[in-house]
Order: C-alpha cells, then sequence, then structure tokens
C-alpha cells in the first residue's frame, strides 16, 4: 500500500545547514538621500537693516501666486548689499533643480526650496526668475552646443535601428506645435551600444543641461534638433534605469507645477512672518 505521507528531500528545514555564528544576512542597499522641505528661519537681528531683501522676498511671494495663473517674473539682485544678498541667499537656499545654460552669458540655475522660485547668476546676470521654468531655458534650448548630423551620418558596424528611431524624431521635431509629447522609450526598444552612439551623433547637443534631484537623479538634456529632450533616469545607486527623448516644450519632471508655485507662495510668506 502507498502511504500518502512523504518524509522531506534531505537537506531542507532547521538544523540542516552548519551555523555560523559569526554570520550576518547582506541586504540589498536601499535608495537613501530623499530630499525634502525643511523651513528654514534667517535669524535677523535688526530687520530694518534688511528691508530691501524683506521687500523682493514679498514681491517674489505675490509673484509666485501670479504664475500659478501662468504668468512670469523677473528680480534684479545686483543692486542689494552685502547682508541684503546674503539673507536672500540663506532664505532660497537650494532646491531639487539645477541647470546649466550655454552661450553668452553662460547662465547657472538653481531652483531655490521654494518650487518655481530659480536663482540665476551668470557674466553681469545676478537675478530671481519666478514661473514653472527659467525663460532662458526655453528660448535657448536649442542653440547648438554640438551639431545634429541628423539622418545621413555614417553608420558604423552594429548600427541596427537607431536610423528609424531618428526617423520618427525628426519627423515629430518638425511637425511638434505644442500640446502632449511624444516619447520614445530607448530601455523598451531592442537596440545596440552602436545605436546609442549613433544617435548620439545624430541629434546632437543643444545648450541645457538639466539636473534633478530627488529619490535619484534624472538628467534632461536638450539635443540639437528643437523640441527633442534625452531624458535619462537614475536610481539611488546611480544606474540608469530609464532612457528616452521626449519631443516637447520642457520635459515635465523639470517645471514646477501650479500648485507647487501656490504652495511656494504661502511658505514664503511664511518665513517673512517669523522674521519680522
Amino acid at each position: 500500500m502507498v502511504s500518502n505521507f512523504h518524509l522531506p528531500p534531505m537537506g531542507f528545514g532547521p538544523g540542516s545547514q552548519p551555523e555560523d555564528e559569526d554570520a550576518q544576512l547582506e541586504y540589498m542597499q536601499l535608495p537613501s538621500g530623499m530630499r525634502t522641505y525643511s523651513a528654514h528661519m534667517p535669524d535677523i537681528d535688526d530687520p530694518s537693516s534688511v528691508t530691501p531683501a524683506l521687500k523682493t522676498l514679498a514681491d517674489v511671494a505675490k509673484a509666485c501666486g501670479a504664475a500659478a495663473q501662468g504668468g512670469m517674473a523677473s528680480f534684479d539682485l545686483s543692486h542689494l548689499d552685502a547682508e541684503n544678498r546674503a539673507l536672500i541667499a540663506e532664505t532660497m537656499g537650494q532646491g531639487e533643480v539645477a541647470m546649466k545654460i550655454r552661450g553668452i552669458p553662460a547662465l547657472a540655475v538653481q531652483e531655490s526650496v521654494f518650487a518655481g522660485v530659480w536663482m540665476i547668476a551668470g557674466s553681469g546676470v545676478d537675478k530671481i526668475e519666478v514661473g514653472p521654468v527659467p525663460s532662458a531655458a526655453l528660448s535657448r534650448a536649442f542653440e547648438p552646443f554640438r551639431k545634429a548630423e541628423g539622418k545621413t551620418h555614417p553608420r558604423g558596424p552594429g548600427v541596427v535601428n537607431a536610423p528609424a528611431l531618428m526617423a520618427e524624431l525628426e519627423d515629430k521635431s518638425g511637425s511638434f506645435m505644442g500640446g502632449e509629447p511624444h516619447v520614445v522609450n530607448l530601455t523598451l526598444l531592442p537596440h545596440t551600444e552602436e545605436d546609442l552612439v549613433w544617435l548620439d551623433a545624430a541629434t546632437g547637443e543643444g545648450a541645457v543641461t538639466i539636473l534633478s534631484r530627488g529619490y535619484g537623479n534624472c538628467r534632461v538634456t536638450a539635443t540639437g534638433l528643437p523640441h527633442v529632450w534625452r531624458v535619462q533616469f537614475f536610481n539611488s545607486m546611480d544606474t540608469l534605469i530609464l532612457d528616452t527623448f521626449e519631443v516637447t516644450t520642457m520635459p515635465e519632471v523639470a517645471i514646477a507645477a501650479k500648485e507647487d508655485l501656490v504652495d511656494s507662495a504661502e511658505r514664503i510668506v511664511e518665513v517673512l512672518e517669523a522674521i519680522r
């Protein structure tokens, strides 16, 4: 008679493996370093000595509310003395998004801790811009830093799918009239390393590079084709996890949303009330 009871296989279960008191479990490194907002209240002994800075901050708060409705504003900081300029810098801090804009003048852009409030510096430039994205990042994005060679760029061995992708990008670039972005997801498409090298030369490079630091990093680079951006997401261990081209005015990851601008207006007012 065959029994329904079966003995467990040898080598499994408690006590089946040698014990090592010094052995430690090794876990995969978890994502870390996510940036979150924490209010910073500058310590001012005499608020009357920084009246120009406080007025600028109040104007910036009002501009955030207006920008949430589609407006844009700019505030020149070059006239402020060292004490007032230092208060502006301390209050603004550094947010998640930074930009490099090549050209004349070259500009370094740093989003403040208040989303949609951008600190912009360059030769003869020291200002704050308030809006979803700095104006120069839109107007100068596709000024060629490295010329786009186009689909006629010579193809070496191993270039397989890139020319078809390039034809699609050129078509969407030429016909883009605003609206929803068109995304080419390289991560999901078959391609070779030679394809990527060829695409990099064929699309060229524009004037704007953006780094968004949040839960991992996102690098956004304007190409030499109008409205075409390379958008690459990296996890917290700096591994590329998503690689795309976006045909759009500006990738959403770099844009301050309407809700963010409203929130920034409220938080700047809170800081002003604490200083005064």
